[in-house]
């Protein structure tokens, strides 16, 4: 009897625009296809797994085996939810598989994961979008009603200033006028992330060697190690908005060090991603990751809302002005924080020399 045909890996590029990963498996349960989300979901490359059995990568996570064994002998399709996979020095996946029996060649078995920790998250952002959305709309107008007022306390109190006879008493006109100041330009922060956009071709690390000598000027005991990848291409989007959203995300690390410690700037491009609800065949991940003491869990909810903040005289801008730059760059912010390692991760749409950008 012949040997099954074995096609091409071109064969199956079809796959790598699935938002789903997907394992092709032959009749041994050896891995003949890993698509581009199946690399992304375990954190392997396809050269790195290809022809090398399914439980290297997976383990034996408990009732799979047995379907897989079941979908091979009978010709059975198995869906199984919620299952474990351990893997060495990773932490483990939550996932749901359906397993799918498939004559092509020398393919046997389609397996198709889903992250159920990916979809909680897909379903609790967009829920918080919303809500974000809202208390954008709700703060922007208040800066428009605040802000005429402001300018009136402030002029009366110049006026009141210059008829006022005793000299001892400017101390409070000018109590009132640099309150006045002050709030005028958090008015002008909040409004200021709604100015059109003016986007150009930039090198991402252009823009974080700018930010890390910022930093480093303004914290001079904070280390700021670099983990780039230099190969990523260029990034298309505002500069300004860009460095300033960086900026705000990296001193609101600094910021909780309390001046001491270490911020590490990582970049890394990662295959067929969706972003706002769009596939992009390349994307930036940007992390920033610092050794801090944590977010504090009663505020981690909200950490991107508007006037939330976790430090002591923080305004609670920064981090919702950055979210309001990079989502105008079609991108998606998220944190997650523990004691001794704070990541902030970043992710920003890449066009290759085959994709017009937007």
């Amino acid at each position: 009897m012949a040997a099954p045909e074995k096609l091409p890996v071109t064969a199956f590029a079809g796959l790598d625009l699935l938002s789903s990963a997907v394992i092709l498996l032959d009749a041994g349960l050896v891995i003949q296809y890993l698509n581009a989300a199946a690399e992304n979901l375990f954190g392997v490359s396809a050269r790195q797994m290809l022809r090398r059995p399914l439980a290297q990568l997976l383990g034996e996570p408990p009732g799979l085996s047995a379907a897989l064994g079941n979908a091979l002998a009978n010709n059975w399709s198995y869906t199984g939810q919620n299952f474990t996979t351990h893997r060495h020095g990773a932490e483990p996946l939550h996932l749901d598989c359906t397993v799918t029996p498939v004559e092509a060649g020398s393919i046997r078995l389609l397996l198709e994961f889903r992250h159920i920790d990916q979809q909680l998250k897909t379903a609790r952002e967009e829920r918080l979008a919303e809500q974000q959305q809202a208390n954008r709309e709700l703060i922007r107008n208040l800066a428009h009603e605040i802000k005429n007022p402001l300018g009136g306390i402030r002029g009366s109190a110049q006026l009141l200033e210059r008829e006022l006879a005793n000299p001892q008493l400017h101390e409070y006109t000018q109590v009132i006028i640099k309150e006045a100041d002050r709030l005028q330009e958090l008015m002008h922060r909040l409004l200021s992330s709604h100015r059109l956009m003016q986007p150009q071709q930039a090198n991402i690390h252009e823009l974080l060697e700018r930010v890390r000598s910022l930093i480093l000027a303004e914290f001079p005991d904070v280390s700021v190690k670099r983990d780039y990848d230099t190969s990523l291409p260029d990034v298309t989007g505002d500069r300004e908005q860009l460095i300033q959203a960086i900026l705000n995300i990296v001193r609101n690390a600094a910021q909780a060090l309390e001046g001491r410690g270490e911020i590490v700037l990582r970049t890394r491009a990662l295959r067929q991603v969706t972003l706002a609800k769009r596939r992009y065949r390349l994307a930036l991940q940007l992390q920033v990751i610092d050794n801090g003491p944590g977010i504090p869990e009663a505020i981690r909810e909200q950490m991107f809302y508007p006037l939330v903040s976790g430090r002591a005289g923080g305004s609670g801008l920064g981090l919702t002005l950055a979210q309001n730059f990079i989502q105008q760059h079609q991108g998606s912010i998220e944190v997650d924080s523990r004691p001794g390692r704070t990541c902030f991760t970043v992710m920003l749409p890449l066009h290759d020399n085959t994709e017009e950008p937007r």
